[in-house]
């Protein structure tokens, strides 16, 4: 058997020396060869003890409802299968040598050393003896012999004559059928055939055809019969089993028996059919007390002869020494003497008994019962041997012998298996698994009883809390936790706390607490005592990241989210930012800005510039500025407070001057940009910090910034090296002197002058430019850009003349607009101002207008008519009062402007006509602009006008 090598648990495997392995490896394979027995053995309870104390036992015979036990003193005892008595025959005055019961179990026939045979019926007071004044040493009824009115039987002692005894019209008659080869010393009759033993041999006998079938030759070199007699039984109806001393010879008999109707038997005429085949032989080392047929095996009871010079004596069967004798023993054995299995049966006395002095019998069975190892229930052979003072029953083990025969034998596996495979009952299936449990703890075997306790212990609660409790005290419930159901059935709390607890103390099993909270359901266990026992570890060297995120699951199922999160953030786990939102923890993440940038500083930032009003920026930069072992710290910074500039150049106007120096660290093309934005970084550093990174357009920029626009102009050209960007710097400062600045610095580098020539337009005069340039100064493609120069010069005079004249003509239709409105008067009153209100909405800008050239008005008048009417002179009052108000800033009373409407037209209908003139006039100035002279003069209408001056209608 190969060695397993088992899981030991928490403290690893056992270190164990070469000579304890080596010693074990002898056990384990002692143990592979020993043979688990095949019987089961116990001695006859009820009254045999009290029979056999003052007497002795001789033989014994088995019917299917009842015992025989013959004695020496001539008694027959009926017994139950329990060794009670139920009836008792004191047949004869001699030792009783054999008995026999006829199939039914009706009648039972004894013999004995007195020479009479006796038949006793067991149900009636039936009674017959047949006297042959010789010991008689063996006898058998015919198996039909209640049922035939024959009465036969056969017997035969030391006389050497085989008897057939049979009733006759005139009595009962004997029949020699063999004599002249000795004592008869067994006899055996199955179905029509009769097998006896003499001196010679065995011989066969079919009392069907009366005739002789074999003869089985005595073994050569076997003991006397007298010292150790034959024993011969019949498997079937065919087999003959024949144990003689030290040989085993079984012999299988063809006959020309048919069944025929109603179980009898059809016989044909004798011919050449009979045929007998030996088709097993052998010897065994030991003498031969008894034999019976065991399935497709054979069950043999062996004397062991004493040894004399180290050599068994085979010729005596009596010992050496007087007291000296071995026990007996029951031998299971194939037919080519394979054993088995070989038990010593603890006999009273053996010490003092030869090999003749027991004896064995069986019950009667079906010998083709026996398949794959375990007989069909209810036909189970039992076998009796005798001794004489001891009758010890001997039946086949049972699946539970065979269990317990494993857990003996420490093989408890097996033992678990014959459980399942047989569907054994379930406290023989508990106390297996809990034998199995137990002996893999002592074996230190921790992880595979873990793993086979839901197998074991099933559905029971009970017994999972006890082994829970019991894995625990031996400190090794780590590895039982796996195995924990949580329902089907469902523990005690206590139960998972203490395998929780058990988790978080010991470092090792700290990843498997993590998988198990998130396992375990929240509501079968209390989280506070587990919560105590980690946070007992807080800031300790056993203190691992999966204890931590154990607790932070145990926070959530608390309730205690902010804790929690404090401990995802220094786990950094992905998910942190979902379970901000999903448990709103805004205000938990001020204390964790370095760990959040850490995990997702794309998620982080937007995160903390959306809540700055309570995450300051001054709290993100100095977590970040104090966390540089552990990150990037400035990078991180970069990216945060650019993001924040973008959403508010001001939040973050006290770090500008870092941010200049981390622009220009890691985003130089931002650089410009935020120089252009930002007001509040200082001016001299950030030059500085350009001058180092050698940007150019941002020391060009600064400088512009400070006012040294000559310096910046000479980066531009002489290290930029680019006109065109410096003839746009010098435009955006409006200093001619700069343009000087730029056409001297230009003039000893052709190209930039060809340049500088052709963007020239607009900004300078090209022969300003020409004029200055040096003699012999070669300009390449100087004809090209003073086409272009001509040209760009016509364009731009074209667009001003064009300009000029788009000008002129929008000045003379403002002025015609302008001459068209101050025609106009606008009247002032209560009635009109509420009439005009109503139309308001509909005509809101157009009145807005008019109140706007309403109101200049009325400051002229001030001015020119000092708020009075120029016909009365009296100061104006919009109460009560209505005004008409010319845009030539001359106003008058409605009044008096009729009066003096009327005293020139000298007609007072024209002044009502004019009266009316002027509510249409008014409301035609709110309508549509677009009157003029004509329809004025097409209207009929009196128009109004100002005395004062030549504007009137007209």
């Amino acid at each position: 058997m190969s060695r397993k090598i088992s899981d030991n648990g928490i403290d690893g495997d056992d270190e164990r020396d070469e000579e304890e392995e080596y010693s074990d490896e002898e056990e384990e394979e002692g143990e592979e060869d020993e043979y688990e027995p095949r019987l089961k053995y116990q001695r006859m309870g009820g009254s045999v003890q009290s029979l056999l104390s003052s007497d002795a036992a001789t033989c014994i015979a088995v019917a299917e409802r009842m015992i025989a036990l013959g004695t020496y003193s001539g008694a027959v005892h009926i017994l139950d299968f329990l060794g009670n008595q139920v009836k008792e025959f004191a047949a004869h005055t001699a030792a009783v040598n054999d008995l026999c019961f006829d199939t039914e179990g009706e009648y039972i026939g004894s013999c004995s050393d007195d020479g009479s045979v006796i038949i006793n019926s067991l149900f009636t007071n039936e009674r017959m003896k047949f006297e042959y004044h010789r010991p008689m040493k063996a006898v058998a009824l015919d198996p039909d012999y209640a049922r035939k009115s024959s009465r036969r039987f056969v017997t035969g002692g030391l006389a050497g004559n085989l008897y057939l005894n049979a009733k006759k019209w005139m009595g009962y008659r004997d029949q020699v059928l063999h004599s002249g080869e000795g004592p008869v010393h067994a006899v055996k009759w199955r179905t029509s055939l009769i097998a006896w033993a003499n001196d010679a041999g065995v011989k066969v006998y079919d009392a069907a055809n009366d005739q002789r079938i074999t003869f089985i030759e005595r073994p050569r070199g076997s003991p006397h019969p007298e010292l150790l007699v034959p024993h011969i039984v019949w498997q079937d109806d065919t087999v003959l089993v024949v144990g003689w001393g030290t040989s085993v010879k079984i012999a299988s008999i063809k006959t020309n028996q048919n069944k025929g109707l109603n179980g009898s038997y059809k016989y044909i005429t004798m011919s050449s059919l009979n045929q007998v085949d030996i088709v097993a032989s052998f010897q065994t080392s030991y003498f031969i007390s008894g034999i019976a047929p065991f399935g497709d095996s054979l069950v043999v009871l062996a004397y062991i002869p004493a040894e004399e010079d180290g050599e068994k004596n085979f010729s005596s069967t009596i010992p050496s020494r007087q007291g000296n004798a071995q026990r007996p023993e029951v031998r299971v054995v194939t037919w080519n003497n394979d054993e088995l299995a070989t038990d010593a049966l603890p006999v009273h006395g053996f010490e003092h008994y030869k090999a003749k002095d027991y004896s064995l019998a069986h019950a009667p069975f079906s010998g083709s019962s026996y398949a794959g190892g375990q007989w069909a229930a209810g036909d189970e052979p039992l076998y009796y041997i005798v001794s004489p003072k001891d009758v010890i029953i001997a039946k086949p083990r049972d699946t539970e012998d065979h269990i317990n025969w494993l857990l003996q034998h420490g093989w408890h596996e097996k033992a678990l298996e014959a459980v399942e495979a047989n569907q054994g009952r379930s406290e023989l299936v508990d106390e297996v698994g809990s034998r199995y449990l137990d002996h893999l703890i002592v074996e230190r075997k921790y992880g595979e009883a873990a793993s086979l306790c839901p197998k074991l212990l099933r559905g029971s609660a009970s017994a999972w809390e006890r082994w829970v409790f019991h894995f625990a005290h031996l400190r090794q419930l780590p590895v039982l936790v796996p195995y924990i159901p949580t329902e089907n059935p469902t523990l005690r709390d206590t139960a998972y706390e203490v395998a929780l607890v058990a988790l978080a103390t010991n470092p090792s099993f700290h990843k498997d607490l993590v998988s198990t909270v998130k396992s375990w359901p929240p509501g079968i266990y209390s989280t506070s005592p587990v919560i105590s026992a980690i946070e007992s570890q807080l800031n300790t060297s056993s203190m691992t990241d999966h204890l931590k995120e154990a607790l932070a699951e145990l926070y959530v199922i608390e309730g205690q989210h902010d804790k929690a999160f404090a401990l995802y953030a220094d786990l950094m786990k992905p998910d942190l930012f979902d379970f901000i939102e999903k448990h709103n923890l805004h205000d938990a993440v001020r204390e964790k800005v370095v760990q959040l940038m850490m995990v997702d500083s794309k998620r982080a930032i937007p995160l903390l510039i959306q809540h700055r009003d309570f995450i300051h920026p001054p709290e993100v930069v100095s977590q970040l500025m104090a966390a540089k072992t552990k990150c990037d710290c400035r990078y991180l910074l970069h990216l945060y407070l650019h993001s924040l500039f973008e959403v508010n150049p001001h939040a973050g106007r006290d770090y500008h001057d870092m941010q200049v120096e981390l622009y220009a660290d890691y985003d130089p093309k931002m650089m410009l940009p935020f120089l252009r934005s930002s007001q509040h970084y200082t001016l001299e550093k950030a030059y500085d910090i350009c001058v180092k990174r050698d940007l150019l357009k941002e020391q060009v920029f600064i400088l512009g910034r400070m006012g040294n626009a000559k310096q910046a102009l000479a980066i531009i050209i002489n290290r930029v090296g680019d006109i065109e960007e410096a003839i746009e710097f010098v435009s955006m400062q409006h200093d001619d002197e700069l343009w000087d600045e730029l056409i001297k610095q230009s003039l000893n580098k052709p190209e930039m002058v060809g340049v500088l020539l052709e963007h020239s337009v607009g900004n300078l005069d090209p022969l300003y430019i020409v004029n200055m340039l040096p003699n012999g100064l070669e300009i390449p493609r100087l004809r090209d850009r003073l086409v272009k120069i001509v040209t760009d010069y016509r364009t731009e005079t074209s667009l001003r003349h064009g300009c000029n004249d788009i000008l002129k003509a929008d000045c003379v239709n403002l002025l015609v607009k302008y001459y068209k409105e101050a025609k106009r008067a606008i009247c002032l009153s209560e009635d009109v101002d509420q009439a005009h209100s109503k139309r308001n909405q509909q005509r809101a800008s157009h009145l807005g207008e008019r109140v706007m050239s309403m109101k200049s008005m009325e400051v002229k008048s001030k001015t020119r008519g000092g708020g009075r009417c120029c016909i009365c002179f009296d100061p104006f009052s919009l109460q009560n009062v209505s005004i008409i108000a010319f845009f030539c800033c001359h106003a008058y009373h409605t009044t008096c402007l009729m009066e003096s409407t009327i005293s020139i037209g000298g007609d007072k209908k024209e002044a009502g006509a004019s009266s009316k003139g002027t509510t249409s006039y008014y409301e035609f100035d709110n309508g549509s602009d677009d009157d003029d002279e004509e329809e004025d003069a097409s209207s009929g209408t009196p128009r109004m006008r100002c005395i004062l001056c030549t504007t009137a209608a007209g």
